[in-house]
């Protein structure tokens, strides 16, 4: 018998994302690296950094059906760290910004329209280069 989860369930835990996001003493950040993801955000990061974008503070509204959007009002911009094509990435509080690294969550890097987690205005980044994150989401499952 599969597992459902109510509405309700799907916000609160969205929301707890978003909460851990929020935390720290500032805003959170968002690492893009190359490469593939590592195991999981507990885990040391792989590839390149090719840019950090600092959040908003805080970075997500309430969720809704179980989503929380990431707000990109006013834009998240940064200018290219190195150059390669967006694997991946990393999002952080301040607090583990400053520190090792670890992450809140880790999930899948596109340009626009290409259905990741994360989507910037293209995957390939140049140093010295503006970069902007477009959207992102966390989705709880419904099962």
């Amino acid at each position: 018998m599969a597992v459902r989860i109510s509405t309700a369930a799907r916000n609160a835990a969205a929301d707890a994302i978003a909460a851990l996001a929020n935390g720290g003493t500032g805003p959170g950040v968002i690492r893009v690296y190359t490469g593939s993801q590592p195991t999981g955000p507990g885990s040391a990061p792989t590839g390149t950094l090719l840019a950090e974008f600092v959040l908003s503070d805080p970075a997500f509204a309430a969720a809704v059906a179980g989503s929380v959007a990431l707000d990109t009002t006013p834009s998240l911009t940064d200018a290219g760290l190195a150059d390669g094509t967006a694997g991946w990435f990393r999002m952080l509080d301040s607090t583990e910004a400053a520190g090792a690294g670890l992450g809140i969550v880790d999930g899948s890097v596109t340009g626009s329209g290409g259905g990741g987690d994360l989507t910037m205005n293209t995957p390939v980044i140049n140093t010295g280069v503006t970069v902007t994150i477009t959207a992102g989401t966390a989705t709880m499952p419904a099962g």
